[in-house]
């Protein structure tokens, strides 16, 4: 929905919230039910009520649990029986400054005085997360502190130890540390969202003495937004392509008009200078796993001159597609989601003409589309946004372009081939499928939360439960790599299943579309069979539940010789299959050779 997109109104979202969200509601999305759990320190009603639009205009439909006003550690730490009913998916604390018990401390207090405080206070909060990850096994979002409203040292309050800001700064510090040692724990930073916002406006303490809110009225749609950047990536609502036009946007002027020596680029002036940014901006994407294309209206050798032009920071080779011709831009990021085997939804397009951006956020539902008049607004609208917001981060997101280049690459060996067999017998694939392992679990949670398309059960995990998978005896569980002649497509595909007796229920199997029609799903297929056999199961069940995003997997099992045993009117459909006769269906790709397990 354009009013939620951002840069938003605030007044008009807490004047119009109830009229939004009802027009969300009946917009017909599809979207996947998460109970969340809110922890307030002070005040939650509002932000709950702002979370929830911006979560259901990214797909997730939230059920809420609220503490009471600043029973947050009460009910985390005492077992509320209404939490404990909830069983909560998500768990978001929301303590402020205000929140914080151990100081300030007299001017008189020693060193190891001011240092004691501070362990307590830590120990208060660590204690709290630990009981809660052990009690509901989910993820958990903790606010760290905003900046105190006055100093009473004035400048001296940030280096000195009796100071509120150092003490504040120090157990933001420590945050941070316990985010970084710990799966699942996710710090929402109003320290840095309220230095953006403005202290002093954040501070506004009327709200506080009449309603305790522990930020001002107009701030929550600007925090509640920001805290739905978090969600929403760890559900794997995040963008996965930024799709670039040219001229005026990537550059100043028109390079057709121009030429390459009349666009503004570089350090000549305050014009180029700015445009030079919003480049080095776009591509430090990449290292994100962000995919980079272009879509300008534009003569091919055009496009091709302005990114060689000697103060350009993006090249050719920085995107993974480039569509510049003068065919409907809309037209142009359809083709190029086809080409990537994406959805267009997943595509952020940025351009400077007002008017290209209205055809493309109306021809194409659920594709961002930012509005901004100037090269640094366009830098923080991007930023502020967080279409990419990072929750996790693995080796396989920083190479993601070069797969992906890699796979433009197999598209144009496929046209040397008249037969498909001896096309893919080409590409001579290796595949390592086995058993989780630490190292690949954050990978395998990542792409259980990614996959859209090529997903059977929709189901999603975060690590924690992740973790309980991979422990459980009662289960079966494969990775799927794959790698070829053009490189390394990483962890591609995952298959759980849990054992009943002598059959397999199918929960999970999912693959990267980048690499589909590559024969890797048979290729599973008969390591999930052999696997089986060893155990002793003689059957697998699979199930199929329908969406909006997985229709072409919907005959998979049927593909793979099962059995429908139940189609349902919603689409969901039932699957056997008697695995006694079944003989292996891949015949392309090596599978767990021991050159490639040691490289």
């Amino acid at each position: 929905m354009k009013e939620l997109q951002y840069p938003f109104d605030s007044s008009f979202l807490l004047k119009k919230r109830r009229k939004i969200k009802r027009d969300l509601l009946e917009d017909g999305t599809q979207r996947m039910e998460k109970r969340i759990a809110v922890l307030g320190g002070s005040t939650t009603n509002d932000i709950v009520a702002m979370l929830e639009l911006f979560l259901l205009d990214s797909g997730i439909a939230p059920v809420f649990y609220q503490s009471e006003y600043a029973q947050y550690w009460q009910d985390a730490m005492f077992d509320a029986p209404e939490l404990k009913a909830f069983q909560p998916e998500l768990i978001f604390i929301h303590t402020t400054s205000r929140n914080i018990t151990e100081a300030p401390l007299p001017l008189s207090a020693s060193t190891q005085e001011i240092e004691d405080a501070l362990d307590r206070q830590t120990s208060h909060f660590t204690q709290m997360w630990e009981h809660l990850t052990a009690t509901y096994h989910c993820p958990i979002i903790q606010n760290n502190f905003e900046l105190p409203a006055t100093r009473l040292m004035g400048h001296r309050d940030a280096w000195d130890c009796h100071g509120m800001v150092w003490f504040v700064n120090e157990l933001n510090r420590r945050f941070a540390q316990y985010a970084a040692e710990h799966n699942d724990f996710y710090l929402h930073d109003i320290h840095y969202l309220s230095a953006c916002y403005g202290l002093d406006a954040w501070h506004d303490t009327t709200y506080w003495y009449l309603y305790k809110y522990a930020m001002t009225l107009q701030a929550i749609p600007e925090f509640a937004y920001s805290l739905a950047r978090i969600i929403r990536s760890i559900y794997g609502k995040n963008k996965k392509v930024l799709a670039l036009d040219l001229d005026n946007t990537l550059w100043g002027g028109v390079i057709g008009d121009d030429g390459q020596e009349g666009i503004a680029i570089g350090q000549e002036t305050a014009e180029a200078e700015a445009y030079a940014e919003v480049q080095e901006y776009c591509k430090a994407q990449k290292q994100l796993g962000v995919l980079l294309t272009v879509c300008s209206k534009n003569e091919p050798e055009n496009a091709r001159l302005g990114l060689t032009h000697p103060d350009s920071a993006l090249h050719e080779e920085d995107f993974v597609a480039i569509k510049a011709n003068w065919e409907p831009k809309d037209r142009n990021l359809v083709q190029t989601a086809q080409e990537l085997n994406l959805l267009p939804e997943s595509f952020v397009f940025v351009d400077d003409n007002p008017a290209e951006r209205d055809i493309v956020s109306g021809q194409i539902p659920g594709i961002a589309v930012p509005e901004f008049d100037s090269p640094a607004e366009c830098i923080r609208v991007l930023d502020r946004s967080g279409y990419f917001e990072t929750t996790t981060f693995s080796a396989a997101d920083a190479s993601r372009s070069e797969m992906y280049r890699a796979n433009a690459q197999r598209a144009q060996m496929q046209q040397t081939y008249a037969n498909y067999t001896d096309y893919l017998l080409g590409l001579e694939m290796h595949a390592e499928i086995r058993d989780f392992t630490p190292v690949t679990l954050p990978r395998i949670v990542q792409l259980s939360n990614k996959s859209n398309q090529f997903n059977l059960t929709t189901r999603r995990y975060t690590q924690s439960e992740m973790e309980q998978v991979a422990a459980d005896p009662n289960r079966i569980r494969l990775y799927g790599r794959l790698r070829d002649k053009f490189g390394d497509n990483g962890i591609v595909s995952v298959v759980i299943g849990e054992i009943a007796g002598d059959t397999l229920h199918v929960e999970l199997w999912l693959m990267s579309c980048r690499v589909l029609k590559r024969d890797m799903e048979l290729a599973m297929l008969d390591e999930l069979v052999a696997q089986c056999r060893q155990r002793g199961i003689r059957r697998i069940n699979g199930y199929y539940y329908q969406t909006a995003k997985n229709a072409m997997v919907r005959e998979l099992f049927g593909t793979f010789g099962f059995t429908k045993t139940e189609q349902f009117e919603n689409g969901d459909s039932t699957w056997t299959m008697d695995i006694c006769t079944y003989e292996n269906r891949n015949h392309v790709i090596r599978v767990n050779e021991k050159e490639y397990q040691e490289s």
